[in-house]
């Protein structure tokens, strides 16, 4: 099985971090987003995957093959942003195989599925999907008994709350690629995007079925507001019962659920809960909670809540919520 990993969105919300950095590579709890994703593909045992680039996409591939040596990855660019099924169809070439099943899972969203089951699909093709508040913001789906019988992308009026959340299995990659060709070579759009949505719905109308695929969680990282909440998440499942050798810090206290990087420096402080402290970072005479410190971030003095600190940034004296973008320099005082 091969996979595919769209990475190439900008990630305009979370500007000023992804002026710098690629959003993929943004940090929750003890790795980036992308890193989390890896991470589930691998357990499968999945090694081939591609990974679909574009702003900043040379730190991507760093970040991956210092990271994950055991992955036989590869990278293509999508130059212009044309969509999510425009991205797709850039790792056509790498499908050498067509009777070789394809894993797409997008790389700025953190998913819980039951990805044990996927060879269980007998031959028919796997969507994920999770009941939403606001469907209208999502691919939806809607059914005929077991199968799934249309697909409409981000409707006006939707007719389920059953929302795409960005998994999906393919027993038929050939199908799938072709679609997109056509909807390329038509220039069939919505919100004026080459959307996977439209590919799948044409799949569904030469006859390929399709069925839900059981998502247990979708932990979004869009937002500032959505990051810190899939950060909040996932230190909770993980690192309630972290535990911090005495001997590592000077006169720190820690609240679980406490992510801290074992390059990490912090001393003089109150840490916690909610809170990752990233590689290289330095952290002193501080109070910090549900808050984000990225690579290399300096936070001196400080008193941070539901804030997000950038790679190498530097926070000096007194404040209360900031987002503050990468290399930036703070002083209160």
């Amino acid at each position: 099985m091969r996979a595919i990993i769209p990475t190439a969105g900008v990630g305009k919300r979370l500007q000023p971090f992804t002026h710098t950095v690629p959003k993929v590579l943004l940090q929750v709890a003890d790795r980036p987003i992308v890193g989390h994703i890896i991470e589930k593909v691998v357990a499968q045992g999945i090694r081939d995957i591609t990974f679909i680039v574009g702003h900043l996409g040379d730190r991507i591939q760093r970040y991956v093959t210092r990271r994950y040596p055991q992955v036989n990855a590869s990278f293509v660019e999508q130059a212009e942003p044309l969509g999510l099924g425009h991205a797709v169809y850039l790792g056509r070439d790498l499908q050498r195989d067509e009777s070789e099943p394809l894993l797409v899972i997008l790389g700025d969203s953190i998913i819980d599925a039951d990805l044990e089951t996927l060879a269980q699909s007998e031959g028919t093709d796997l969507i994920g999907v999770l009941e939403v508040d606001n469907p209208r913001r999502f691919g939806v789906v809607e059914l005929d008994g077991e199968f799934i019988s249309r697909m409409v992308e981000k409707p006006e009026h939707p007719k389920t709350n059953l929302a795409v959340v960005g998994i999906y299995y393919f027993n038929h990659p050939s199908i799938l690629f072709e679609t997109l060709e056509a909807n390329i070579a038509q220039g069939i759009k919505t919100c004026d995007e080459i959307q996977l949505t439209d590919a799948l719905q044409g799949m569904i109308e030469k006859g390929v079925r399709m069925r839900l695929l059981k998502v247990h969680s979708w932990l979004d990282c869009g937002t500032p507001e959505t990051l810190l909440s899939t950060n909040h998440e996932l230190l909770r499942r993980r690192f309630m019962d972290a535990a911090f050798p005495a001997a590592r810090f000077e006169n720190v206290a820690i609240t679980p659920p406490v992510c801290i990087s074992e390059t990490a420096r912090v001393k003089d402080s109150l840490i916690g809960p909610d809170v990752t402290i990233a590689g290289d970072a330095v952290v002193s005479g501080s109070i910090i909670r549900n808050t984000i410190v990225n690579e290399g971030a300096q936070v001196h003095n400080a008193r941070l809540t539901d804030s997000i600190v950038g790679n190498h940034a530097v926070v000096r004296e007194s404040a209360l919520r900031l987002y503050v973008g990468d290399n930036s320099e703070i002083v209160f005082g």
